[in-house]
């Protein structure tokens, strides 16, 4: 199947070196396309990991996000969520017809409050059984480093959810499968939220100890949601291992790594910078600012609760004080 990516971040970079490195075609969106000579010259993305190096012979890539989904059967998408309205909102509401959508986003489209399969079945008719999605404990960097990794694909349909993740495994990623499509996306957008506010933590100078107790937490808070939001979702009860590295694995590694662009982004809120300021200073895009807007949004839909997701959205929007935040979580923790 011809593969297309869309994005040229570094995440999307990543997934390019992973599916090239196993000698797969790609048709790749590339927005600026004064960074396509760049590429075919240098074999490097000049802006995200310069160090991850590509066979330009196996990448056709454009500027026109509309030509590389018509040339390809499956489309992983690769772009933050607050910038997938933009990129998708003029496409015709046939292009995505007969195609495979793996989405590696991790958010919730802000404007609308969806996760991205809802938007594409509001916007394009598309069906769930053809929905992705690739997630996981992955940084970019160390993909680029061939560090290994492992990534999980979550899929309606078994047999070609488990097709989609062979073209993937690489000696530096194993691929796991499971079906619980819409349960890991709502964790990989909790993990950011938690991450942020384990850098708040870090930045009000809280030490190991607490942090240990504040993930832990966050943790049992997130699998009570997921719990939630499954049995409300299918007439099936839970029965997914949120021990798995797509859910325990995401939120430890983006809590506690230096790779963390939301760990980092938190950690200047604790230190006292406004968000502008912070946002300026990462110059990257930090999921878990919009995330925590859009998860009280939800919650209130599903009527559940997440009392550290709600503190951490005061701090990040009202103007809580971190310091008086992080004294309430300090009451929510056992």
């Amino acid at each position: 199947m011809q593969i297309g990516i869309i994005g040229s971040g570094s995440w999307a970079t990543a997934i390019a070196k992973i599916l090239t490195d196993n000698e797969h075609h790609i048709n790749w969106w590339i927005r600026n396309d004064k960074t396509i000579p760049y590429i075919q010259q240098r074999k490097h993305n000049p802006h995200y990991l310069s160090n991850a190096y590509f066979n330009t012979q196996l990448l056709n890539m454009s500027a026109s996000i509309q030509t590389v989904i018509e040339d390809s059967d499956v489309i992983v998408v690769a772009i933050p969520s607050a910038y997938v309205a933009d990129a998708f909102h003029h496409l015709p509401k046939t292009v995505l017809k007969n195609k495979y959508i793996i989405s590696a986003i991790k958010g919730i489209l802000p404007l609308h409050k969806y996760l991205f399969h809802e938007y594409l079945q509001a916007h394009f008719q598309f069906p769930l059984q053809q929905y992705f999605t690739l997630l996981g404990p992955c940084h970019a960097e160390e993909v680029a480093a061939e560090k290994l990794s492992y990534l999980t694909f979550s899929g309606i349909d078994k047999n070609v959810t488990q097709q989609l993740a062979a073209y993937f495994k690489t000696p530096y990623i194993n691929t796991e499968t499971n079906t619980d499509v819409i349960g890991v996306q709502y964790a990989a957008v909790l993990k950011n939220i938690y991450a942020l506010g384990a850098g708040i933590a870090h930045g009000l100078e809280y030490g190991d100890n607490f942090l240990s107790v504040y993930i832990a937490n966050c943790a049992l808070e997130m699998n009570r949601f997921l719990k939630a939001i499954t049995n409300k979702e299918s007439d099936k009860t839970d029965d997914n291992d949120y021990a798995a590295s797509v859910y325990l694995g995401d939120l430890l590694v983006t809590c506690y790594s230096l790779f963390s662009r939301n760990r980092t982004f938190g950690n200047m809120i604790g230190k006292g910078y406004s968000v502008k300021a912070a946002q300026l200073e990462l110059n990257m895009v930090a999921e878990g600012y919009n995330a925590s807007k859009c998860m009280v949004f939800i919650t209130e839909q599903y009527q559940t609760s997440l009392p550290i997701v709600q503190t951490i959205y005061e701090i990040l929007w009202e103007h809580l004080p971190a310091d008086e935040g992080f004294q309430k979580i300090e009451t929510l923790l056992v």
